[in-house]
This record gives structure tokens, C-alpha cells and sequence, in this order.
């Protein structure tokens, strides 16, 4: 009965086993090998899992001019559009934590960004930020005095002047930031509406009674109990942003200061038809992206375990 049960287990999870391989694990395995490679599409037909194996990709991945800039926006990127999804995603959640006629219809609203087609939302963003036609820079000029209109997604650069100091701003990178919150808190919304639905009502009613006020309710109630949540959103929108194309793809092309990893590795694939190197360049990226998150595990990781 025992060998009977075992091939049964067997014959379920082979279907299962079978489609991991062929979908993840070998495509996995042949990325590696062609990072080691030297592969171009002309002979892509030809090549195969074993082959001339060198460094000469990573070298010239590494040396490649822009590489370091390009790494540095895409932790800036990473940083900034997660942290700004997750603090968007936390005041709506607060906002709307309160019962209200129509909550729960304001509640689907605030999903939209999320769900809806990234082709679509992209182009209206183009449309709103057009230094010619677009609503931003007319309300710019007309009500907040701009005194000329801005290219949010062309222009790499604009001059603030401060206190008689110019001060130089990314612009198309914030902008491009921006979207990636607007997109993205609707992730972060849902997971933290559904833990501050879970928190006992009592706490925050001992402590109105105690004479708490709403900051040290906030302090050392509500924010205790969403800070597992918050860490594990952290990571997982890193992780995503990190290795986002489609959102700076779609509204910049990778151009005025905004190109990132991802968008880099596909230049390098289409416009060079160097499958080598841009299979070196996901790999290193893959490597980066792990080391991040294993330092971020080392350091919060146990403090994390201590909250929850």
C-alpha cells in the first residue's frame, strides 16, 4: 500500500515537475551558459548548453560605459518607487479605514492604477506631461506661474534656484519614480487595509481611554502591528521594481537620465544582437539583486521575526 501511495504521489506531482523544468529551470540554465558564451543572434541556431566557456561578457559588462551610472538609477529608482508606493499605499489605507457611505466603492477606485492595461495609463501620462498640449503644463503656466513649460520625459535635468543656489533636479527620473508609486500602491494598499482590519479593536479603545492621542495611537499600536507587513512589501516591491521595463520603456525609452538595467539588457539584445552579453548583464543583475536582499535579510530579518 505504502509503494502504491508513493507512485501515486509520484504520478501527481510529475505534471507539475515537468512544466517547472521546461518553463524555469532549463531556460534558467541556458541563460547562464550563453552569459559564458559568445552569442550572437546570427548564430544563436548553433549554439548550445556546452560551449567555449570564457569571462569576456562580464568583462565587457563591467567596463562598458554607463554601466555604473546605469546601476546607480536603478537603486535610485528601486529605492525611491518603493518607498513611495508603500507610503502611498499606507495614508489611503488610513484614510479609508474609517467606515463611510461609499467606502467600498472608493476602495475598487483606488485599485485602478494596478489593474489597468500599463499601455494605456502610460500614454495618458504622456498626454498629461506633453510640454505642448499636455493639462500639467498648462495648469503650470496658467495658475503656478511656470514661466516656460517642462519636458517631465525628455528633459534629463531642470535648475531650481534656492535661496540663490541652482540646484539641479532629475527630472525625467522623478517623474518616471512618481509613476512607478501611482502604478504600484494599490499593492501595498490592499495588503495594509487587510492587516489594519485584523487588529483588535480593544487596543486602540484602552488607549483613547488612557487619553493616547491619535500620533501615539498611530506610534505604538497601529505601526508596530504593520511593520511585518511593511518589511515584507519592502522586499517584494524591490524585487519587482529592481527589475521593472515596461513602466520607463513605454514612457522614456530609457532615455534622459532614466535608463535602468532591465532596459539596458534589452538594448544590448536588440540593438546589438549580443545574446552573450545581455545574458551576462540579466545575470549580474540577478546577483546584485540577491546580494541586496540577503544583506536586507541580515540586517532586519531577525528584528522582523521579533515584531511578527
Amino acid at each position: 500500500m505504502r509503494r502504491s501511495e508513493a507512485r501515486t504521489g509520484l504520478g501527481l506531482i510529475a505534471p507539475t515537475v515537468i512544466i517547472v523544468l521546461a518553463v524555469v529551470v532549463l531556460p534558467i540554465l541556458w541563460s547562464i551558459s550563453l552569459a559564458f558564451q559568445r552569442v550572437r543572434l546570427i548564430n544563436l541556431r548553433s549554439a548550445g548548453i556546452l560551449g567555449q566557456f570564457s569571462l569576456r561578457n562580464f568583462e565587457n559588462v563591467v567596463s562598458a560605459p554607463g554601466f555604473v551610472d546605469t546601476l546607480v538609477t536603478t537603486l535610485t529608482y528601486s529605492v525611491l518607487g518603493t518607498a513611495s508606493s508603500i507610503a502611498l499605499g499606507l495614508v489611503a489605507s488610513l484614510a479609508l479605514r474609517k467606515i463611510f457611505r461609499g467606502r467600498g466603492f472608493v476602495r475598487s477606485i483606488m485599485l485602478l492604477p494596478y489593474v489597468a492595461p500599463v499601455v494605456a495609463v502610460t500614454f495618458v501620462w504622456q498626454t498629461m506631461l506633453s510640454p505642448q498640449f499636455g493639462v500639467v503644463n498648462y495648469w503650470g503656466q496658467h495658475i503656478l506661474g511656470w514661466s516656460k513649460p517642462i519636458a517631465f520625459l525628455s528633459e534629463k535635468t531642470n535648475e531650481l534656484s534656492l535661496f540663490g543656489w541652482s540646484i539641479p533636479i532629475p527630472t525625467a527620473l522623478l517623474t518616471v519614480i512618481a509613476f512607478e508609486a501611482w502604478r504600484q500602491f494599490p499593492f501595498a494598499f490592499l495588503f495594509l487595509t487587510a492587516r489594519l482590519q485584523a487588529i483588535p479593536g480593544s487596543l486602540e479603545e484602552a488607549a483613547r481611554v488612557d487619553g493616547a492621542t491619535i500620533s501615539q495611537r498611530f506610534r505604538y499600536i497601529i505601526w508596530p502591528q504593520l511593520l511585518p507587513t511593511i518589511a515584507v512589501l519592502s522586499v517584494l516591491r524591490f524585487i519587482w521594481t529592481f527589475t521593472s521595463f515596461d513602466d520607463i520603456y513605454l514612457l522614456t525609452g530609457g532615455g534622459a537620465g532614466t535608463e535602468v538595467i532591465s532596459v539596458r539588457v534589452y538594448n544590448f539584445l536588440t540593438g546589438r544582437g549580443d545574446i552573450g552579453l545581455a545574458s551576462a548583464q540579466a545575470l549580474v543583475i540577478a546577483l546584485v539583486l540577491a546580494i541586496l536582499v540577503a544583506v536586507y535579510i541580515k540586517l532586519f530579518g531577525k528584528r522582523e521575526e521579533d515584531l511578527s
